[in-house]
Parts: C-alpha cells; structure tokens; sequence
C-alpha cells in the first residue's frame, strides 16, 4: 500500500514503525516520493522522546502554560486545544500538504516529524517577540492578553452569564465607552475594572446583546456548547450542522470552487474494509487471509 501511496501517517512513539519494519528508510526505499508524517508529542529525537506525555505536559514546557491564568493563581487548562489539535494536528496537516506540494514538483517525499512541543512553540512565536523586547510580563494575569487588561476580558452579567469585551485599538474602545456611558478619557487599569465589573451586572447578557452586539465595540456573549449552534450569526453561516440528531461543527475552511461536503456518519467496524483494501491492489486471498487471522477485526455482514 505504502508504495502506491502519496502519503502515510504514524501516531507512534519513535521507533515502533521502524521495528515493524514500516520506518521511513524502508518506505521511501520503495516509494521515494512518499510524503511521511509522524505525530508525537515530543518528536522524533531528545531526552523525552520515549517518556509518555498528554497536551498539558508540552504546554508547561514551551512556555505556554506558564503565561495562561489569572494574576495570582495557578496556571489554567485551555482545554486540549493548543497543543493536541493547534500545535499537533493543524502542523501535521499543514507540514504534510506543504510536503505534498513539494514533492509534485520535485518527485520526492520527505519525513514531516511533527512534535507538538515545536508547534506549541512556533504558536508562541508573537509572544516570545513581545518578551524579547519587553512588552510582555512572565507574570501571567498582568499583560494585554492574558486578562490583565480591563478592556480584554469576560464580565458577569445580572442574570450570572457572561460577555467578552476585546476593544484593544482606541478607535474601538471608544465605541464601547460612548455606549457605555463612560468617558473616553477612561484609563486602563484597576479602577476601569471595577466600574466595568458593577455596569455589566446591571443588566442581562441579552440586554447587552442589543445595545453591543454588531458594533465595532468589539463585543461577543460568552456561550455554551448547548447556545453556539443557536446563535443567529452561527445559523447564518451554518456553523454548525447536525448529523444524525448530532449537532456538531461544520468542515472548515471553506473552499468557494471544492466545497468539503456533508460529512457522514461513521460506519460500522468492518464496513467498506473488503473494497477499500481491494481498491489498493491487495488479492482477495489476501484480503480473506486477513480477516480469517482476525487482523481486521471481525467482519461485517451488509
């Protein structure tokens, strides 16, 4: 398969691929033009290359745990969302389709180590910057960013949900002073916090959906899972789509000429195995050799 292929993927710890004899000298032996990725979280090389290790553990050693969290308090989680599907998943893909790219024009493949410590990292690249030249505080809590700003935070509302002012660029925050009734001289800072913090819970989240919402006040309602897909600019664009009474995410990006289409429901284990694996070439006696040793797990009657 490996030799008809133009790409293969491994999720392995370094070395498993190679004592199966699938490592990446062997493959791009048969088939130079190969375009090899491998996902792990330390990568390929380095002292922890072997250790086991899950998204918080390469986001406390780039750097990137460290500066998430209140002023004050221990660093906080942001779900598995940088490292697993940010730093890991999205370089893969993108390291792989630059290789694919590549490799069309000069006939050879490549291995892509993906490491999510390094995609981590590069996602860390503005922030660096803004350390190295002194705009950017190791105290978390305390820079632009990581809500130590008033203007860029999430505020309690009278009814206990929540809205996201982001107004960084004074034009913006002007809009959301003026509409606020607050000065435009207004300064960042403790006291602006505090007046945001008691104006805000004045009203419902709604009612400062209709007075924000749409303006350049940079402004959002924080939602839930169960309120994103009802959201009228969500149903609008039709972010979300549901899939067997499944509500979930739609593909994206979106591509004007080669839309991705309506995903399908996954099958069953077994399901369209006996033509995919004939699709590559692989004989039928194979194929039944295969399933009779239980290596495709157990067959599917349709």
């Amino acid at each position: 398969m490996t030799a008809k292929a133009d790409a293969l993927i491994e999720g392995y710890r370094p070395g498993t691929m190679e004592r199966l004899g699938l490592g990446p000298q062997v493959v791009l032996g048969r088939n130079p033009r190969l375009v090899y990725g491998r996902m792990t979280g330390w990568g390929q090389t380095g002292p922890l290359a072997q250790a086991a290790g899950h998204d918080l553990n390469y986001l406390a050693l780039t750097g990137a745990l460290a500066a998430i969290g209140r002023a004050g308090e221990k660093p906080v989680p942001p779900l598995n969302l940088i490292a697993d599907y940010g730093g890991g998943a999205l370089y893969l893909a993108f390291g792989m389709a630059c290789a694919m790219i590549e490799a069309k024009r000069s006939g050879r493949g490549q291995v892509v180590d993906a490491a999510m410590t390094d995609g981590v990292a590069s996602l860390m690249t503005a922030m660096y910057g803004l350390y190295a030249m002194g705009f950017h505080r190791l105290e978390r809590g305390t820079n632009l960013l990581d809500s130590g700003s008033a203007i860029y935070d999430a505020y309690e509302c009278a009814d206990g949900r929540y809205i996201a002012i982001a107004p960084i660029e004074f034009k913006f925050r002007a809009v959301l002073f003026e509409r606020l009734g607050l000065p435009s001289t207004a300064d960042d800072g403790a006291e602006l916090r505090g007046k945001l913090e008691a104006l805000f819970k004045t009203r419902s989240r709604d009612d400062w959906c209709r007075l924000l919402e749409g303006t350049d006040a940079c402004f959002a309602p924080v939602l839930t899972m169960a309120e994103a897909p009802l959201h009228p600019h969500n149903v609008a664009r039709a972010t979300f789509i549901e899939i067997d009474g499944v509500v979930q995410p739609a593909p994206a990006p979106r591509f004007d000429r080669t839309p991705a289409g309506r995903p399908v429901p996954p099958q069953a284990v077994g399901v369209g195995c006996r033509s995919a694996l004939a699709d590559w070439g692989i004989a039928a006696e194979r194929i039944e050799a295969l399933f009779a040793a239980g290596a495709l797990g157990a067959e599917v009657q349709h």
